[in-house]
């Protein structure tokens, strides 16, 4: 009498025998090539004439790269390894475009842009590659930006408010806190049901090293992506870097959620993309760029977008940077880009040098699609805000070629500076909507107007948890719908009235 293992064995065998009966067995073409010519980070590559561009190939040694260039004899293949390539190598042509794992797996580490663990972990469990060239979404799929995106950074959330599904460029020159800008905006999604995806190309290890450390003690880092190329990578790999974060972001957009990618930076992508270009011998054009630039880094930050209902109704918000020379706006890729984006967040290295952090330069950045969307308690309180500031910088200027002024005139510098004041925030400290609307109405009702400059900084940090000690209802009312009722308003501005009158009384105190 059979066992029921040797039944299920001989079940299995049988199954086993019907498919390959009916399995034919057909040799397959494979395509294989030659390596004719080998550069710095590239390789033309001769009998491959069916090969699609962005397909992958591998090569005889190891290493990898897609095809850029198709010649009518050979194609220009950029090499995703540092590993050695020589003249004379075969090469196969894999059919596949260049992909990226997607999927949960993915939150929480760190990976190059073909999803390969950088940091020690196991290996990513995807749910599917995805090519990391796609499509953006059509007019039909999208839907108008119609939800804020609070960064937790004052200046920004009351003057240059960000919506979801915006491309919000970050551009200046070097070292100006362009990505301790994003990085708050990054840290402040801590709790929320915002995804973010940080993409570094071309940066050095110790600059990552930084954002990751900062978002892991400050932030939330189980809940972000963060897709390395670094300067010590090859060129491909880092050409490919913001095309692999996109495709990561959209599976999650795609299913309905929030996500906010963070490009470190489109300026060294520029520069990658020019370089493997000339060494590929493509035409080139102003400044050495290629002419297809513009339509690269266009097609890319398409991407972004707030879907219609039918498509989920998720959100892809993109935070590009950029770096600049002097200043120099009107250069080829800073203009490509704010041609491009839905705005631009403008860093002065002159406000960084005066201790303005961050050194916004408001009269330059512009956002044009989140001002329709920003929270209406803080329009409400932000409605002159920004002339009033941009008229206090101007009269700052012509101030110092005048020692005595009218009391009109000094009165709107003395507001103005309270405006500086309050608006100045440190790094790695992002605050929620209920603080940034508690320190905007004490400067909007005048309750700064008897402190000190030299006591407004302590006055910020007590404002908090005071307003949270004191406001707990209204404060979870106005993060609920991002309003204010009259009595609610009452009520904090009591509490604020409160805290500033024990500073007054503390300056009376030391008054002679």
């Amino acid at each position: 009498m059979p066992t029921p293992l040797r039944s299920s064995l001989d079940r299995w065998l049988e199954a086993a025998e019907g498919r390959l009966a009916s399995t034919a067995l057909e040799s397959r073409p494979e395509q294989i090539g030659v390596v004719e010519e080998v550069g710095d980070g590239i390789a033309f590559v001769r009998g491959l004439p069916d090969l699609a561009a962005n397909s992958l190939m591998r090569f005889e040694g190891g290493a990898t790269g897609f095809a850029h260039t198709l010649e009518d004899d050979r194609v220009g293949c950029v090499l995703l390894d540092l590993g050695r390539v020589e003249a004379g190598e075969q090469v196969h042509g894999l059919g596949a475009p260049v992909g990226t794992p997607v999927g949960e797996g993915l939150l929480g580490r760190i990976v190059d842009p073909l999803g390969r663990p950088l940091d020690d972990g196991p290996p990513i469990s995807a749910v599917r590659h995805d090519p990391v060239e796609r499509a953006a979404p059509s007019i039909i799929d999208r839907d108008l930006v119609t939800q804020p995106l609070q960064t937790g950074v004052k200046l920004i959330d009351a003057l240059l408010a960000l919506g979801r599904g915006q491309r919000e460029l970050i551009i200046g020159d070097r070292e100006t806190g362009k990505t301790a800008l994003a990085t708050d905006a990054i840290i402040n999604q801590r709790g929320g049901d915002v995804i973010c995806i940080y993409v570094a190309m071309g940066q050095k290890s110790s600059s990552v090293r930084q954002v990751i450390d900062a978002v892991g003690t400050y932030g939330d880092p189980k809940r972000c992506i963060f897709v390395v190329a670094g300067s010590a990578t090859a060129p491909g790999l880092q050409w490919v870097a913001p095309y692999a974060g996109f495709t990561m972001a959209e599976f999650f957009r795609d299913r309905g959620d929030h996500v906010l990618i963070i490009l470190d930076d489109l300026t060294k992508h520029a520069a990658t993309h020019r370089e493997l270009s000339l060494l590929m011998r493509q035409p080139s054009g102003r400044e050495a760029y290629p002419g297809d630039i513009f339509h690269v880094q266009a097609k890319m930050l398409e991407r972004a977008a707030k879907l219609s209902s039918d498509r989920g109704g998720g959100s892809l918000t993109a935070l590009p940077i950029a770096q600049t020379e002097a200043g120099n706006l009107s250069a080829y890729i800073p203009t490509n880009l704010i041609s491009i984006t839905d705005g631009q967040i403008v860093l002065s290295t002159k406000l960084f040098d005066e201790g303005q952090k961050p050194a916004v330069d408001v009269g330059l950045s512009v956002s044009r699609v989140g001002g329709k969307t920003q929270t209406p308690v803080l329009r409400d309180l932000a409605e002159n805000l920004r002339l009033d500031y941009a008229q206090f910088l101007e009269l700052e200027l012509f101030t110092r070629f005048s020692t005595t002024l009218d009391p009109h005139t000094q009165a709107q510098i003395d507001h103005g500076r309270r405006i500086r004041a309050i608006l100045t925030q440190p790094q790695y400290a992002p605050l929620p909507l209920g603080h940034e609307v508690g320190e905007l109405l004490a400067l909007h009702d005048g309750m700064l107007d008897g402190l000190a400059l030299d006591q407004i900084e302590a006055f910020k940090r007590q404002l908090g948890p005071w307003l949270d000690e004191r406001c707990k209802g209204p404060l979870a009312r106005l993060e609920a719908d991002g309003r204010v009722s009259a009595g609610d308003r009452e009520q904090i501005a009591a509490a604020i009235t409160a805290l500033a009158a024990t500073f007054k009384a503390k300056s009376g105190e030391t008054r002679p």
